[in-house]
């Protein structure tokens, strides 16, 4: 780990990982969790509860997030397909369609950078 940090600081340059967190806009800041485009993941939480069905309450794991991502992401279809939103979540066609987007950013950062390969 410390050869990794030395070897950062000696390069100058930016790692893969950190280009491609700033090119998509994904940070991560260890209080407050991933943020993508601006918006603070953690604060979406109640809206990920529900269409995780209870199974994640955070952003922050994002192995399970990407286990569960097909399930949420077919709620996610179901709910504008009905066009019945969930009103106590402030859920419309807009925000549940960028919520879906922010998710598939997560993944694909957790399927190039963090997944055991």
């Amino acid at each position: 780990m410390f050869n990794k940090l030395s070897n950062l600081f000696k390069s100058g340059q930016s790692s893969a990982e950190q280009q491609y967190m700033q090119q998509h806009q994904i940070q991560f800041v260890q209080d407050t969790g991933y943020i993508v485009d601006g918006i603070v993941m953690n604060d979406l939480s109640e809206r990920l509860e529900y269409f995780s069905n209870r199974k994640l309450s955070s952003f922050n794991d994002l192995e399970q997030l990407y286990l569960r991502s097909m399930l949420i992401n077919e709620k996610i279809d179901l709910e504008i397909a009905t066009g019945r939103y969930v009103a106590r979540l402030g859920n419309n066609q807009q925000n549940l369609q960028q919520f879906k987007h922010l998710i598939e950013k997560l993944n694909q950062y957790y399927r190039e950078f963090k997944r055991a390969k």
